[in-house]
């Protein structure tokens, strides 16, 4: 009896709950992420890198700590919408956990994610910083929080849309509070485009603009608001008489209160219940005479609304990167932790396997995130759309995939995995469905303003001057990159090949990667660094962009020494790296 109560003592217990693998809590993400550290010095300028490296140390051991911890609380106690307040006056108001306006507190005030490349001074820096610097904020942050780089992003990209299309009034009222990184001061942004009518048709939009002297008043409904009690938002509307379809929106940025003081005329109807991004509020409004302000031209409305999607785009795919790294990571630590039948579950070949198709998306992603960042407006018209597509729907996969790594707890909530997959689900909608993304790819960029000769001329240089290429490997690269182009333009050529548009769009994205990958793989590999990059090159080639894996077991037996190197902590060495590509 004695032996059989040892058993169940606390110790006991805790004893058996030591084989369970860890997570990546208390882990600094930044220090964590050797890819990235080792590509920032080739995408971002030395100084700037030097000023900021102790700032992404930063966020990486609060991503890793306090920050995860508070995402976590965030996620149990979502926000309530309260309609009245305490004297019964029509007045909603949400109600927030104090963990969710600490992260704010972290985003918007610590770092200034909102302001960074708006203006100077934010973290130090005595000018606003490159685009770049933006993205890999929000790469780390979103390894611990999904759901507020919304806002974030919202106001940012709104406060764009302003400086660009506002006149001088709506100027010198808002952008200086848009970019505050003090809660007193700050306006946050929202984002209120999607109709019942309309979904990703936005040109359904049935919203009615009404001339009112300089303003408008606003006048139906919108369907998902995202961060829906902001002190602004921008939205797109018809006004009164215009045009039927896209053609007929204007864009118009909306205050919650008043100069007077008076709250402006909108209901938050209710909350959306969502799979995933439960700590950001996203609501339904009805709109009873709202006061708003025209920005830019009114039958431009659509296209100026771009400008903030197509950044957007970028931000998603920031998320999407950030996201499949620590699943990642995640996935490695429990395969690492795990024993399964006498051994290390990462020493299991299937495993391993397994672990290398985690590993060869969130790479894919990382470079494609990196090299967006840095590129002009032209390469940016195609890469963007391809870019959303692609990574939004590997990191469902990759998320996924982690999951199972983890086994059975992956799929309960004590654990990170559940979260991830939920709201790995939600980059597929934001911004535009896989759908939208890829006919956008193909039959605009490609079809319509040939978006896919400036990537393909900038991937082309590129290669080129990627001194210590394998020369083989080289050509087969500009092959890929040749037959992907072709195959896009053969689609958009014919609107009858619109079922082919998101093939052609998969097939752009993993030649792009394939062609990052094996360039920053050999600079790497070259300066004495890590080629592994160039590895992952050819896993891309064979594996995401052939059309059929090889069958021929002796044709992937260069796999098995590939794995060997890449689920390895030694650095990949050129001339390992340049073998097994060549083979």
């Amino acid at each position: 009896m004695t032996i059989h109560v040892d058993l169940t003592r606390r110790e006991a217990v805790a004893r058996r709950s030591g084989a369970l693998a860890p997570t990546c809590r208390g882990l600094n993400f930044y220090s964590l992420d050797q890819s990235l550290r080792d590509l920032l010095p080739h995408y971002m300028e030395a100084p700037l890198l030097a000023h900021l490296s102790p700032h992404l140390a930063e966020l990486g051991e609060l991503a890793g700590g306090r920050l995860h911890d508070l995402s976590d609380q965030a996620e149990r106690h979502q926000p309530v919408l309260h309609p009245r307040d305490g004297y019964g006056r029509d007045e909603e108001w949400i109600e927030y956990h104090p963990a969710y306006r600490e992260m704010e507190s972290i985003a918007f005030g610590k770092f200034g994610m909102h302001a960074m490349c708006n203006r100077a001074g934010v973290m130090g820096w005595p000018a606003p910083m490159p685009p770049l610097a933006k993205y890999v904020f929000h790469y780390l942050f979103a390894q611990a929080e999904f759901g507020l780089l919304c806002p974030v992003n919202l106001t940012d990209s709104s406060s764009e849309l302003v400086r660009r299309f506002g006149n001088d009034e709506l100027r010198q009222r808002y952008l200086d509070r848009m970019w505050s990184q003090d809660p007193a001061t700050l306006f946050k942004c929202a984002q209120f485009m999607t109709e019942k009518t309309g979904g990703s048709d936005v040109g359904a939009g049935e919203l009615l603009a009404v001339r009112d002297g300089k303003d408008w008043k606003l006048w139906g409904e919108k369907w998902f608001c995202s961060n829906v009690d902001a002190e602004l938002a921008v939205l797109l509307a018809r006004p009164e008489g215009a045009v039927a379809g896209g053609r007929g929106l204007g864009l118009f940025l909306m205050p919650k209160v008043l100069p007077d003081g008076r709250r402006n005329s909108y209901r938050i109807m209710r909350l959306k219940d969502k799979l995933g991004s439960r700590t950001m509020a996203s609501g339904e409004i009805v709109f009873e005479g709202a006061v708003a302000h025209q920005l830019g031209e009114l039958d431009q409305g659509l296209k100026h609304m771009l400008v903030m999607v197509n950044s957007s785009r970028v931000s998603h795919l920031a998320r999407a990167a950030g996201m499949m790294r620590r699943c990642l990571n995640e996935a490695m630590i429990a395969a690492r932790h795990r024993n399964a039948f006498g051994r290390a579950v990462i020493d299991h070949p299937l495993m391993r396997r397994q672990l290398l198709k985690l590993m060869v998306p969130t790479e894919q992603a990382l470079s494609a995130l990196l090299y967006a960042a840095t590129s002009s407006d032209k390469v940016l018209r195609l890469l963007t759309p391809i870019a959303k597509y692609r990574a939004c729907r590997d990191n469902v996969t990759v998320a996924t995939g982690a999951m199972e790594a983890r086994g059975g707890n992956g799929y309960i909530e004590d654990w990170p995995n559940a979260r991830l997959i939920r709201d790995a689900h939600l980059g597929l909608l934001w911004e535009g469905t896989s759908n939208i993304n890829a006919l956008d790819a193909v039959q605009r960029a490609v079809g319509k303003v040939r978006g896919h000769e400036a990537l393909r001329d900038d991937l082309g240089r590129q290669l080129e001057d990627t001194a210590g290429m394998p020369g083989q490997f080289r050509t087969r690269l500009s092959g890929a990159l040749t037959d992907a182009m072709r195959f896009a333009e053969e689609v958009a050529a014919d609107p009858e090949n619109e079922r082919f548009c998101r093939i052609a769009a998969g097939k752009l994205y993993h030649a792009t990667t394939a062609a990052l990958l094996a360039s920053e793989g050999t600079r790497l590999g070259q300066a004495g660094g890590d080629a592994r990059r160039l590895l992952l090159s050819r896993f891309v080639l064979e594996h995401r962009l052939a059309e059929h894996s090889q069958a021929n077991l002796q044709a992937q037996r260069w796999e098995n020494e590939a794995i060997d190197l890449l689920l390895g902590d030694a650095p990949v060495t050129m001339s390992q790296a340049a073998a097994l590509v060549q083979g």
